[in-house]
């Protein structure tokens, strides 16, 4: 029986999904937590989905949402696309893993060079998580130095190297199983904070490797780096000759086709990508100067340990990897003069949809975002101001945007992330409607529920 201490909008959602609750108390059997994801996992239990389609998804109680989580931000082309559908026809044809070097990889490859401003080499692996360990590796075997910076809030996979200062208080180990003393050699900077950052960047100078950072950073709700601050990352670690990393795992080809690099005009010394760039399967990407790059060619007579060890995984440029992805990316450079921009109209119709609609109710609410991205927080009074993950946490209403609200948006259709998500080809006008008119009734339920 359901508990009537419960409040009503997870009574709903579990009237709503009882195959789910079922299904999650088996998973519960075999996995920890019932997830192997911990973004997977929604209180009281995750929704299990059942099929997809172009903008919606469908679970196993028949109850269909517009989604905006797009398969971690990754589907810009919507679910089960034409262009995707027919790649993977034609990789299937091919086989699915070789472990051998073929040309599928070399032409995939030299697109991404021609696109993607810092990619004078490039290297795959399988998954965001491992390009952005590999990027810092580099960072510190191209320098001979330690220190790694990284934003406070920010997210780059769950790798020992950079899983530190992700969720406040920022001083404290993320996680058990790290190594002793990771604080000495990973430290964290306050995200669009100039001052407080350059003081960081001037205690470190003399060991400082690499600077890693998201241009939009997504853990934080897509907040928007102010290019001021970007233009001091790339200025100081020239002057110190040190490695300045993008992290675009989220922002690669979504922002533009060129990524944030050719949104903000600002050029990394490395990037990484994954999501977008993989077209739905399982992709990693390291692009960078040449002569950082060439740390790991292997047919470059070295001494042990005076080369980098990039793996690139087991999967690495598996014919399904880069027959789909270079598919997508390829129809998304032939299209871009109609795809970014019509993107970018929906995300700001979106952004705007949405506050408005909490704000005429009396619910406090801000947006954040660029081009297809879009993400909410509530303020905790009107005087707030927003500049990094650490405002969010400290002066917003987080318990109230991950999971009231999001719960009472999902009972109304919409599943989301952040307040918000990332917008496909495969939104319409109708869907963006459906989604601000959600929003306006879920912000009449909040206020009748205070």
């Amino acid at each position: 029986m359901l508990s009537r201490e419960k409040p009503d909008y997870i009574l709903n959602y579990m009237e709503r999904t009882k195959r789910s609750r079922q299904l999650y108390e088996r998973a519960c059997k075999v996995m920890p937590g019932g997830v192997s994801h911990r973004y997977r996992f929604i209180a009281p239990h995750p929704f299990f989905i059942e099929a997809a389609e172009g903008s919606r998804i469908r679970d196993v109680d028949g109850n269909e949402y517009i989604d905006l989580w797009m398969g971690h931000f990754a589907l810009i082309l919507g679910h089960r696309s034409s262009v995707a559908q027919e790649a993977l026809e034609e990789a299937s044809r091919v086989g699915t893993h070789w472990g051998i070097v073929h040309e599928y990889q070399v032409r995939f490859a030299e697109l991404l060079q021609e696109l993607v401003p810092c990619a004078e080499k490039v290297i795959f692996g399988v998954s965001g998580t491992e390009a952005t360990m590999y990027a810092v590796r580099l960072a510190r075997g191209f320098t001979r130095k330690s220190t790694i910076l990284k934003i406070q809030g920010g997210w780059h996979g769950a790798n020992s190297e950079l899983i530190w200062a992700v969720k406040p208080p920022y001083e404290r180990p993320e996680t058990l199983g790290l190594p002793p003393g990771m604080d000495r050699y990973v430290k964290a900077i306050p995200f669009n904070y100039v001052e407080e950052t350059l003081r960081v960047i001037h205690e470190v100078q003399d060991d400082l490797a690499g600077i890693i950072v998201e241009p939009v950073v997504g853990a934080g709700g897509f907040l928007p780096a102010e290019r001021e601050y970007l233009s001091m990352l790339r200025e100081e670690t020239k002057r110190l000759g040190a490695v300045l990393i993008f992290d675009e795992i989220i922002t690669g080809f979504r922002l533009s086709l060129g990524g944030a690099q050719e949104a903000y005009g600002i050029v990394p010394d490395i990037a990484t990508l994954g999501k977008v760039v993989g077209g739905g399967m399982n992709l990693g990407v390291i692009a960078g100067r040449e002569e950082i790059m060439a740390l790991c060619d292997p047919t470059v007579p070295r001494e042990k340990g005076e080369g980098v060890v990039v793996g690139g995984g087991t999967f690495s440029c598996s014919p399904m990897s880069m027959i789909v992805g270079y598919r997508v990316v390829e129809y998304l450079r032939e299209r871009s003069q109609e795809i970014y921009p019509e993107l970018e109209r929906k995300g700001r119709v979106l952004r705007e949809g949405m506050v408005r609609a909490l704000t005429s109710h009396g619910i406090l609410a801000r947006s954040t975002g660029m081009g297809s991205l879009c993400g909410l927080y509530f303020p905790k009074d009107e005087s707030v101001k927003v500049k990094s993950p650490g405002d969010i946490q400290s002066l917003t209403d987080v318990a109230l945007l991950d999971h009231e609200f999001r719960l009472r948006m999902m009972n109304h259709g919409v599943f989301i992330m952040h307040g918000g998500g990332a917008l496909s080809t495969a939104h319409t006008d109708k869907d963006i409607e459906t989604i601000i008119e959600a929003t306006e009734d879920v912000a009449k339920e909040i206020r009748a529920s205070r």
